[in-house]
């Protein structure tokens, strides 16, 4: 079957499809939502297609919330007909109305109306099911082929802030490098300023303790350790969105832990465009299947 939902990596939860012809029409709908949610409009003659529906979007898309509308052209309208066997029992009971109150008078549309005097031909019917089922079809191709593009132009995005979270990262190590020394020094200032003599081991005992809490290199590893869970999931076959939701929350407390952890206002700026990034992420990989 075309356009199944692991036949791209990447695929948009919001998108719309559409199939049909002169006598039908079918508008598929569908934005983001946790799971798979489907909703269905149809001709009342057509009410009896919603599983049969159900089960052709089931495997091909696994989550969104998805609303589907199938309008029918007048001439596409099964034309109903007349059921004698119930329009003689009607009949019969008009007659005996009538034994009671001779001047009742019934109108031949209201006995129509009746329940099961008009029911719908059901070779018309039979055809017309087929043909809306067969379009159904080919608008979920539409859709997941419009989820396919959407999911484009996410990835781009998402891979193009994967990089700059990358380079942002090197450069915070290559500062992480010289920030033991920076801080040995800035705290030699400081304890000189406050006191004559500073003895070489207690200073050294500071420097390191200083030193130790500013070391973001195990959060330089967890970042890129989860850069490429990232771009693995990307790459992947399976739809990648709640993986891709739970990698964000993981990319962000790392961000906000280097922001927090780097002593040089250099690392600080770097840390907030990473927190910029992720959250630009964030906003995208919410539309992610």
């Amino acid at each position: 079957m075309a356009g199944d939902y692991n036949a791209t990596m990447v695929a948009s939860m919001t998108a719309f499809g559409r199939a049909g012809g002169d006598l039908l029409d079918w508008e598929i709908r569908s934005v983001n939502h946790r799971y798979l949610e489907l909703g269905f409009r149809l001709p009342d003659s057509l009410k009896s297609l919603e599983q049969p529906l159900r089960e052709r979007t089931v495997g091909r898309i696994r989550r969104g919330k998805v609303d589907a509308t199938l309008r029918l052209a007048g001439v596409a309208a099964p034309m109903p007909r007349l059921n004698t066997v119930a329009l003689r029992k009607v009949l019969a009971a008009v007659g005996e109305v009538r034994e009671h109150t001779p001047a009742a008078q019934i109108n031949p549309l209201d006995l129509l109306r009746w329940p099961g005097v008009l029911e719908d031909d059901q070779q018309d019917l039979a055809e017309l099911r087929e043909a809306a089922l067969s379009a159904y079809v080919l608008a979920v191709d539409d859709l997941i082929a419009h989820r396919a593009s959407e999911g484009e132009r996410i990835d781009e995005l998402l891979r193009a802030r994967l990089d700059e979270i990358e380079r942002g990262a090197a450069q915070v190590r290559c500062l992480a490098e010289s920030q033991g020394a920076r801080l040995r020094q800035r705290l030699h200032k400081r304890i000189t300023e406050l006191v004559a003599a500073v003895e070489p081991e207690r200073l050294a005992q500071e420097a390191a303790l200083l030193v130790q809490k500013a070391d973001v290199a195990e959060e330089l590893d967890r970042l890129a350790m989860h850069v490429a869970q990232a771009r693995a999931s990307l790459a992947g076959r399976q739809p990648c969105g709640r993986r891709l939701d739970f990698l964000m929350q993981e990319l962000s407390r790392e961000a906000n832990t280097l922001a927090a952890k780097g002593v040089l206002p250099e690392i600080g700026r770097i840390a907030v465009d990473l927190k910029v990034a992720i959250e630009q992420m964030r906003e995208q990989v919410q539309n992610v299947e």
